[in-house]
């Protein structure tokens, strides 16, 4: 993906989208609480109204189970949209703030409006919940929105492009399907703000062309998210749940573990849990890779890991790999540098805690940080002396279930957070209001300043 803002042609279908939506927005009706209720609302009652045709298209795209898609897409968004719903009134509230002795009198306040019309462009590997979660923010801060779901999931988007339309405000909130192509449009056009999930390969392309309009970004990226086992934990419970984390979708999660920092005292016991409970609970998974592009990639990181391996059959006639582990990979392969996405878990044996921390911080910023052990000080220790957009001590994913804990990335694995509170804080300008009465106009707060009155400024000012 390549974006040269000089060469690019905007069809007309895209711009005008984009324009429907920018002039729902500009007369005023997306502002009022009665409008963004009504959308949420409506939100709720597409998924519920739809679930089983949503069901199905992830089904088709993905191959994973109703069940699967419940947990991982449906239900989140649906209790994202009623903690919204509970909340909104108080979020919308001006907020004052004191007033300084050199300001009064006088009364200041900050208040959040919307952005205006936002750009979301969602992710393949959750396709509802990566669209919708923050179009709930999006709606929730007042904004319309142009909603670019991936064409890589398109069973999916083609449910949202023809479903969404008869439940929420069809002006204010376009849905656009279409290729790489236009997504490349849609960059060059100037939105309030680009709501970007996928890799951070790509993140940088939308960065760059977002910043050609100096429009306000986030980047829902991904990276290496490791998970260190300490050498007190509870190593049945530790390999149980990595081994159930890595299987969901198949491993192709942005928060999915990707691979494990064992202290070597315990490495043995780690492994011989792990490769029991990984194949366990693939076979609750039914979800297969997404295509064949990424189906060679994976096995291309199988063939050049330099460790030991054990299972990752790959059976390319059904899109799917064994669940794989890597034992004492080399840390300079491509498994060990890039994002794995898939169902390939390398377990890397360390001396100590401080070992397993310096190889954490030497490279870049994780999504999530997971960490087992039954020790305050070791769970101290790694949070004082690591960064992550998040942490999850002694279980994994578990951060993005919590609706006011904010979610997002750090460095080049995101930029911005949403989720409750912070999605709305995200899609809403906070606007600085002042309002000072007209009288008292005094004569001694214009220059020229008096010696007394210099003597008051500095001791008010400063």
């Amino acid at each position: 993906m390549t974006i040269a803002p000089s060469a690019l042609q905007i069809s007309p279908s895209v711009h005008d989208e984009v324009d429907c939506a920018r002039n729902a927005f500009t007369t005023g009706r997306t502002k009022s609480l009665s409008w963004r209720r009504a959308q949420l609302e409506g939100l709720l009652r597409f998924i519920d109204e739809n679930e089983e045709e949503l069901a199905a298209a992830v089904s088709a795209d993905l191959g994973r189970s109703a069940i699967a898609t419940f947990m991982a897409d449906i239900g989140p968004v649906r209790h994202e949209v009623r903690h919204t719903l509970a909340s909104l009134p108080r979020w919308i509230k001006p907020v004052s703030v004191r007033m300084s002795t050199s300001t009064m009198p006088g009364k200041a306040w900050s208040t959040p409006e919307p952005k205006g019309v936002v750009l979301i462009m969602g992710a393949w590997n959750f396709p509802l919940l990566l669209t919708l979660q923050p179009l709930v923010s999006a709606l929730a801060a007042g904004n319309a929105a142009v909603i670019k779901p991936s064409e890589i999931s398109g069973a999916t988007a083609a449910v949202l492009a023809e479903r969404l339309s008869d439940y929420l405000d069809p002006e204010a909130v376009r849905v656009i399907v279409g290729d790489v192509e236009v997504g490349k449009q849609l960059l060059e056009i100037p939105f309030d703000h680009v709501f970007f999930t996928g890799s951070t390969t790509v993140g940088k392309l939308v960065m760059g062309a977002c910043a050609q309009h100096l429009t306000p970004v986030t980047l829902e990226l991904g990276g290496k998210s490791p998970v260190i086992v300490a050498r007190d934990a509870d190593l049945a419970v530790a390999a149980r749940r990595i081994a159930w984390a890595k299987a969901i979708n198949a491993g192709q999660t942005c928060t999915a573990p990707d691979y494990v920092l064992v202290e070597e005292s315990v490495r043995p016991q780690l492994v011989d849990r792990l490769l029991e409970e990984l194949p366990r609970a693939a076979a609750a998974d039914t979800t297969h890779i997404v295509n064949r592009q990424h189906l060679d990639r994976l096995s291309g990181l199988l063939r050049t890991h330099g460790g030991h391996r054990s299972g990752g059959t790959v059976d390319v006639d059904k899109l799917e790999i064994s669940p794989a582990l890597v034992t004492d990979p080399d840390v300079d392969s491509p498994l060990m540098q890039e994002e794995i996405f898939g169902p390939i878990l390398p377990v890397v044996s360390v001396e100590n805690l401080a070992a397993a921390i310096e190889f954490v911080s030497s490279r870049p910023k994780p999504l999530a940080l997971y960490l087992f052990t039954e020790s305050q000080d070791v769970e101290r220790q790694v949070l004082d002396q690591t960064s992550s957009g998040s942490v999850v001590v002694n279980h994994l994913l578990y951060q993005l279930l919590v609706p006011e804990l904010p979610f997002g990335g750090v460095g080049q694995s995101g930029i911005g957070n949403y989720h409750g509170k912070h999605g709305f804080d995200t899609f809403s300008h906070q606007k600085a209001v002042l309002r000072k009465p007209s009288r008292p106009d005094l004569d001694a707060t214009y220059p020229p300043y008096g010696r007394l009155m210099e003597k008051i400024l500095r001791r008010s000012m400063g």
